[in-house]
């Protein structure tokens, strides 16, 4: 089985959850801090205060699993064996990739800007954007379209290779291939 850090490629038919919690006026995006890739109310921003994603930093977890997916999308990764959630040398290089694309510093480090770009790319599919409420978005790649869900406590979720459903999380690492 190919990793993603050895191999560049991703094949992941992602669909995840999202949702939120209680009706409010707070911020919109998640806290790295919890642990856990998260947003509430309104989903178009919910990626612009995301935690970092690095060959050292969070390099093993759920958060980057779903982050490949999103390179997946972006037709740069072609093989489902790749969405590992290692943040290998092969993820740093196909993020470089992205961020050129997207017009970012390429620095192969998903931080703030670019985890926001890719928030940009989230299309609004079925629930409500209500705190509490289940909602579905759909992010639209260059070449395949992933669902992510955000659940009632506003966490993100998507399916990883097998597709099992898994929570976006910094600190845990449960994606498989």
């Amino acid at each position: 089985m190919a990793s993603f850090s050895k191999g560049v490629g991703a094949t992941l038919t992602a669909g995840a959850a999202v949702l939120s919690l209680g009706l409010g006026a707070s911020p919109a995006s998640a806290k790295a801090s919890d642990g856990f890739v998260r947003g509430y109310d309104k989903f178009t921003d919910d990626f612009d205060d995301e935690g970092t994603l690095s060959t050292t930093v969070n390099e093993k977890s759920n958060a980057t699993c779903m982050w490949q997916s999103i390179l997946w999308a972006e037709g740069i990764n072609a093989s489902r064996d790749s969405v590992d959630g290692i943040f290998g040398d092969r993820t740093a290089e196909a993020t470089r990739i992205l961020q050129k694309r997207w017009g970012l510093t390429a620095d192969g480090v998903v931080g703030n800007a670019t985890f926001a770009a890719a928030g940009d790319r989230l299309e609004y599919r079925d629930g409500s954007t209500f705190r509490g409420e289940k909602l579905g978005v759909t992010y639209r790649g260059d070449r395949y379209a992933i669902w992510f869900y955000r659940d009632v406590e506003g966490r993100y979720q998507f399916r990883d290779g097998n597709g099992d459903m898994r929570i976006a999380g910094y600190d845990h690492w449960t994606c498989t291939t």
